[in-house]
């Protein structure tokens, strides 16, 4: 999200897809908060360690004519 100035502040863009999610308008007032940052979070690799076993255990077998399309995947 983008930070702009303003006259008296600072400004954050919403892209529309979050404004019409949670049914924003303007004048409506939000809260911001700060997260702590992700690497921060001790049992975040042992999850996606996890994660990883499980996607391995599931053995799962594609066609053998599949190619993986990175743009196709990555399509909105």
């Amino acid at each position: 999200m983008q930070v702009s100035k303003l006259d008296d502040g600072f400004a954050i863009r919403l892209p529309d897809s979050l404004v019409e999610e949670l049914g924003l308008k303007e004048g409506d007032e939000v809260g911001v908060y700060r997260l702590p940052a992700r690497d921060t979070d001790p049992d975040m690799e042992e999850r996606r360690k996890k994660a990883l076993r499980i996607i391995d255990s599931l053995a799962w077998q594609f066609p053998p004519d599949f190619k993986f399309n990175r743009e196709e995947a990555n399509e909105r």
